[in-house]
């Protein structure tokens, strides 16, 4: 209303209200601003004393607001000549407050970087405080500008880092000293996994299948490099191996002392420190105990050292970038084997135990296993112990001497009695006896061998299994397995069982019956050696006719003992001949003639009764030698006889004596044709008696003329009798008949008897020196 009323009264032509209504809007306005006047009017009134109040109130503020301003003049003016200095100083105070806070502001920094680079000291965190001291010097200092304080902390920047350098070396030095001590329980863990994996693959009969079909065993274990995680150590990423018997260890003081001597710019040093001290701890480790040799356990203990040397150098060279390199790994190596081989070859030679070098050849073998899971060559070892192979032969062939020895102490030398079918498939069973005759027998019934033969042949046995214990895990194939039993087992036979039988042999209470047992056990022993041979091949599983096989030499061994036993034989029997011989007491001057009411002497009965007794005990010996013992004895007696006759302490022999001599001889041949033992063909016995026979008929029979006129035919009747064995006896003769007949020049016969003994002396010494000529 009020704007159109405005308008209106301005003139314009755009108001709300044209027309009629115009006049009623004019009145009604006027009587609006009449009603307004009126209480515009009754406020005025209102309020019109305050207003006057007001002024009055504001009259008086007008002259103290003159006072005021007046008051303000002169003070400012007083200030301003009063306050000048003080301001200057004041604004000196502000500029230098700013400048304060502007190097504050610098000097914070470095004050909170000492800080906490005193904190890292004392938590003994060196590698980040390091790299807080590299900070502190090259970026906050140099900022921070030239204070005391700057200086002060410059100046102990080297002190700090020598502290960090000599404390990271000596806790390396700790660290040193720790795998120094805990090398050899490293080893063990490591040596247990290859150990325990090996053992695995032997359950699921892996390791054996491939041994006899291929001669190899399962390759190593790896025990790096296959999977593996990131570690991290103040700040520093490593690369760490699959758990394992690294981690007894705590390599952290290796990473931090290397990285700290690195940031020094002293990597060459910390690397040269490092491989200096732990070639002077491979000295040490590399040296065997003196006593090493006693128990499998210092053994143990020596490899257990020398493997965790070596998992801490091969962890070192796999989880640090250059600490050591495979070379410098390589060459301590091929130290370490040397003188590991020379420790070995020494302290092995001192063991005499096939057990335990059987036990140490297995522990060689995990040894070597496991540092060739490291990647480290160990054909070097298992060439050496291809060498303790022969000392393990060796000392195996000590140990079945005395086996057999003592089996042999043991036995009865007599044919086994077997009671029992049971009995009999044991023994059968020991050996592999091959007699269609024997098993058709009724029980009881006894096996032609002694006791010997069945232990003996176990014991064989027992060697071969032995040597192929040895023989396993050296990665060796069949072919050379089977070849070196053999070789062991041809050993056994030849030298150390061949030595025992001849020790049997040899023994001074060893009668007949005895060496005929031996030569009977020999001969099934022999028959037992193709089976010897099938039993190798069976457990080597390679064929006995493949090319270039060794051979057992067993057959020859036996062969060699039975003709010792048989030539035993014979010297025996010829012994008790000769003790028999020994009684023999005879006249040699004699004066009985002929031999029709002559007894054969006692002491030839007697021996005649033992060669029938001892003959009949050789019907288990085979034909030959029986027939051979009979022959030694008769011949031996044969010429037993004709020594006697000949001793050159017999001087004198009468023909009385020559009667009796030949009344035993006839009892000796008596015993020839009654053929003690089977198998000689006619007379052939009696031929062991021709010599004594011819020579006793020409001097009884006094029938020189027919051994004069045909000595040299080959018809003579005479043909055995030697002319100076002739000559020897008539030259005795000559002496009896001269002693004898002290008047033999007063009878004619006797001095014509003397006369024909010179003629056919004299006739025989002329046959021998046209002989001779």
């Amino acid at each position: 209303l009020c704007e159109e009323w405005a308008l209106y009264k301005k003139g314009s032509k755009d108001t709300l209200y044209d027309g009629q209504e115009h006049g009623l809007f004019m009145e009604k306005l006027d009587a609006r601003i009449r009603n307004h006047d009126r209480d515009i009017e009754k406020m005025c009134n209102h309020h019109f004393q305050g207003f006057v109040d007001s002024i009055t109130e504001l009259l008086k503020v007008r002259g103290e607001a003159q006072k005021l301003k007046s008051q303000v003049t002169e003070t400012n003016k007083r200030l301003q000549e009063d306050g000048k200095e003080e301001l200057q100083q004041c604004r000196v105070q502000q500029r230098n407050i700013a400048t304060t806070i502007d190097k504050l502001t610098h000097c914070l920094p470095v004050l909170e970087m000492y800080s906490r680079l005193q904190e890292q000291m004392r938590a003994k965190r060196y590698y980040p405080a390091l790299r807080t001291l590299e900070q502190l010097e090259h970026s906050c200092l140099p900022k921070a500008g030239q204070y005391r304080f700057c200086s002060i902390m410059a100046e102990n920047i080297p002190k700090l880092r020598t502290q960090i350098r000599d404390t990271a070396m000596t806790q390396l030095r700790d660290f040193l000293e720790s795998i120094r001590k805990h090398s050899d329980k490293i080893g063990e863990t490591a040596m247990k996994q290859v150990d325990d994996t090996t053992n695995t693959r032997s359950k699921n009969n892996i390791e054996k299948d491939v041994y006899f079909n291929s001669g190899r065993t399962s390759p190593p274990v790896t025990l790096h490099g296959q999977s593996g995680f990131r570690h991290w150590i103040d700040g520093y990423c490593f690369s760490v191996q699959v758990p394992g018997a690294q981690e007894l260890v705590d390599f952290s003081p290796v990473y931090r002392c290397l990285h700290i001597y690195t940031v020094l710019g002293l990597r060459d040093v910390f690397e040269n420190y490092y491989r200096k001290q732990r070639r002077k701890q491979a000295r040490l480790v590399l040296q065997p105990h003196s006593n090493m040799h006693e128990t499998l356990e210092g053994y143990r203990r020596y490899f257990n050292q020398i493997i965790g040397f070596f998992v801490v150098e091969d962890h070192v060279l796999h989880t640090t970038q250059g600490l050591v390199n495979r070379a410098y790994v390589e060459e301590l190596w091929e130290l370490a084997l040397s003188k590991i081989i020379a420790a070995l070859r020494t302290h092995s030679s001192y063991c005499d135990d096939p057990d335990l070098v059987l036990d140490l050849k297995n522990l060689i073998v995990l040894f070597a296993d496991t540092l060739q899971g490291y990647g480290f060559p160990v054909s070097q070892l298992f060439d050496m112990l291809l060498e303790m192979r022969e000392q393990y032969g060796e000392i195996l062939l000590k140990r079945w001497n005395i086996t057999f020895r003592q089996i042999l102490d043991q036995d009865n030398f007599s044919p086994i009695p077997v009671s029992t079918e049971q009995e009999y498939r044991l023994y059968t069973s020991q050996f592999p006896l091959q007699d269609p005759e024997l098993e058709k027998l009724p029980l009881p019934k006894k096996l032609p061998f002694s006791e010997f033969v069945p232990k003996a042949y176990c014991q064989l046995k027992e060697f071969i299994y032995a040597c192929l214990k040895y023989s396993e895990d050296l990665h060796l194939s069949s072919t050379e397995i089977d070849d070196m039993i053999r070789k062991s087992t041809n050993l056994l036979l030849t030298r150390t069982l061949s030595h025992c039988l001849q020790y049997a042999i040899k023994k001074k209470n060893v009668g007949l019956a005895e060496l005929v047992q031996v030569i009977i056990n020999t001969t099934h022993l022999e028959q037992s050696c193709h089976f010897l041979e099938g039993f190798i091949s069976n457990i080597t599983n390679v064929p006995p006719d493949t090319a270039n096989a060794t051979k057992l030499y067993g057959t020859s061994t036996f062969k060699d003992a039975r003709h010792a036993a048989e030539a035993e034989i014979y010297t025996s029997l010829n012994a008790k001949i000769d003790q028999f011989l020994q009684l023999a007491d005879y006249d040699w001057t004699s004066t009985a003639q002929g031999s029709g009411n002559m007894a054969a002497s006692d002491y030839l009965v007697d021996l005649i009764t033992f060669l029938r007794s001892t003959f009949s005990v050789f019907t288990n010996l085979p034909g030959k030698v029986a027939q051979t013992a009979c022959m030694s004895a008769c011949k031996h007696i044969s010429t037993s006889l004709m020594q006697l006759l000949l001793d050159p302490e017999v001087r004198q022999i009468s023909i009385g004596a020559l009667h009796q001599l030949q009344v035993d001889v006839k009892e000796c041949e008596s015993f020839a044709r009654a053929s003690p033992v089977a198998g000689f063909q006619g007379d052939t016995l009696l031929l062991a008696f021709s010599d004594l026979r011819q020579l006793l008929d020409l001097f009884t029979q006094w029938d020189w003329s027919t051994y004069l006129a045909d000595y040299g035919k080959s018809t003579c009747r005479y043909l055995r009798v030697n002319p100076h064995t002739a000559l020897a006896l008539l030259e005795k003769m000559k002496e009896t008949s001269r002693k004898n007949n002290v008047f033999a020049q007063f009878k004619k016969t006797d001095r014509d008897r003397q006369k024909l003994i010179d003629t056919v002396i004299k006739q025989l010494r002329n046959l021998i020196a046209q002989h001779q000529a």
